[in-house]
């Protein structure tokens, strides 16, 4: 008897999540690590819970909407690619002949 196996299309493709591409899912997820902890240092402190509820509330939403703004705007690799273009000099000035002259 042969053994059928399935075969998984999926390999060497990057991880998406509810639209979310690539290193944005963590991005995500580090996110709401950070809230949390956000959140437990102002209960701690006596803020009323409410309040905390309600900060938390809204900066979870603006997180949620940037993060994934940037993943429809930069795509998998494109926000890499834009911070490492940002790194490239505009022009190389060269104010003495000695460079050239050896």
């Amino acid at each position: 008897m042969s053994s059928v196996y399935q075969i998984n299309k999926g390999i060497n493709q990057s991880i998406e999540f509810k639209g979310l591409k690539a290193q944005y899912v963590w991005y995500l997820g580090g996110g709401v690590v950070g809230l949390m902890i956000v959140f437990a240092v102002l209960f701690i402190v006596g803020i009323p819970s409410l309040v905390c509820v309600a900060l938390i509330g809204t900066a979870g939403t603006v997180m949620v909407i940037k993060i994934y703004k940037m993943s429809r705007q930069y795509g998998e690799f494109g926000m890499m690619k834009a911070l490492a273009a940002r790194q490239i000099p505009k022009c190389i000035k060269v104010r003495s002949r000695a460079v050239f002259i050896k």
